[in-house]
């Protein structure tokens, strides 16, 4: 027989109990639309991790003093000074490789506008961090070399804080107070949105570097807690940051024996630190979906080697009328791979249906992949070539004779 009459005889025969049938795909149809759905979450998870880390800037590398064992007294990061602004200036002196490079200092404060105040974070950079970010003013300016060198009064405002402090209304030009100083808005930056660690990038407040070490920073106006750098092509960074970890080590007069007392992080690495969980999870959750499809094909098998016991007088008949072996063997095949193909049909659907719920329900980024869709799809078929083949092989090795006597 044709394929075209194995296949109208298959949905003939499966049409005579459709519950059964639709009993039997539902293991098919759970597995491949839950591969579909977890496959949507990872690759949206990716593509957030990947906009994060985007967000953060290019080839960013970042520096913060490490642990300390400093004559035999232990701490954990950042609890001793071990970055100083003369560190900083050596590497701009020493480490070719780095483009750009912005000591940055924070501390909490409390911002007032008039009658409006909010607590946020207060950085105080050189105007190479906007560079390195990749972060532009949306209205307005960012702070110059002029502010940075004559340390004035003057600051940059994340989205969020503008818009807490003066709602709709322009800040630019007008005046707030940090710890009771005023600070004149040059303007207001680009939103960036949430970091990778979770926090909003657009709650801050940037004022020049030497205004933040001489109003703000008090005795500890020499010790820089964070240094931004970056290079000028992807692939100098991890040169880069082996150079400044040199650089460092040797200022630090560290001997072999001691560890770092400044991390020096590729972001590069914390990218693929993310993707590697991401990916991780995936095929976590993938392969508990697997177990459906090995469990839908189980079903298969069931229904087969009872579709045989229930049809061998019908075999015995087709086999007496001429039909061969290899007959028996395709046709009983074709059915198995025809109820494995119309529950991965509907376990595409219901995965991109369960992906775009989610996306809608719980606000996480789905992105639906056309081709692990069609991977699961063909999945499914291997399925039910896998498992059907043998009731099928056994209906073809059935005694025409005994399968004629058969009641």
């Amino acid at each position: 027989m044709s394929l075209l009459t194995l296949l109208r005889l298959s949905f003939r025969v499966l049409g005579r109990n459709k519950a059964r049938g639709l009993l039997t795909v539902l293991g098919i149809v759970i597995g491949v639309a839950a591969v579909i759905a977890m496959v949507a979450l990872g690759t949206g998870a990716q593509q957030n991790i990947a906009q994060q880390i985007a967000s953060l800037g290019s080839n960013l590398i970042v520096l913060m003093p490490s642990s300390n064992n400093i004559g035999g007294v232990r701490g954990g990061g950042g609890s001793m000074s071990t970055l100083m602004v003369d560190d900083i200036e050596a590497l701009k002196r020493d480490v070719a490789l780095v483009s750009d490079i912005a000591p940055t200092n924070r501390t909490s404060a409390q911002i007032v506008a008039g009658d409006a105040n909010w607590s946020t974070n207060v950085q105080g950079t050189t105007p190479s961090y906007y560079r390195i970010r990749d972060w532009a003013a949306a209205i307005g300016s960012v702070h110059s070399e002029l502010d940075e060198a004559a340390r004035n009064k003057v600051c940059v405002l994340g989205q969020t804080v503008a818009t807490q402090l003066f709602g709709t209304e322009d800040p630019v030009g007008q005046t707030i107070r940090i710890r009771r100083m005023p600070f004149r808005v040059l303007g207001v930056l680009t939103v960036k949105g949430q970091s990778p660690m979770g926090g909003d990038q657009d709650d801050t407040v940037i004022i020049p570097f030497n205004t933040f070490r001489q109003r703000l920073a008090g005795a500890q106006k020499d010790n820089v807690q964070f240094t931004y750098a970056s290079t000028a092509q992807a692939d100098d960074t991890p040169y880069a940051v082996e150079e400044m970890r040199a650089v460092l080590r040797q200022r630090h007069k560290l001997r072999d024996d001691q560890d770092d007392d400044v991390a020096v992080r590729n972001l590069q690495d914390m990218a693929n630190a993310s993707r590697e969980v991401a990916d991780s999870m995936t095929l976590l959750l993938g392969s508990i979906a697997g177990v459906s499809l090995l469990v839908g094909g189980i079903g298969i098998m069931n229904t087969m080697l009872v579709s045989v016991t229930e049809r061998t007088r019908e075999i015995g008949i087709r086999m007496a009328v001429g039909a061969k072996s290899w007959d028996i063997l395709v046709q009983f095949l074709v059915e198995a791979v025809v109820l494995a193909l119309i529950g991965g049909a509907i376990g595409v659907f219901l995965g991109w249906l369960a992906a775009k719920l989610l996306s809608d329900t719980t606000g996480w980024t789905t992105v639906f992949d056309p081709k692990a869709a069609a991977v699961a799809f063909l999945v499914s078929a291997g399925v039910g070539v896998f498992f059907g083949y043998w009731p099928a092989r056994r209906a073809a090795k059935l005694d025409p004779i005994e399968a004629l006597r058969y009641e």
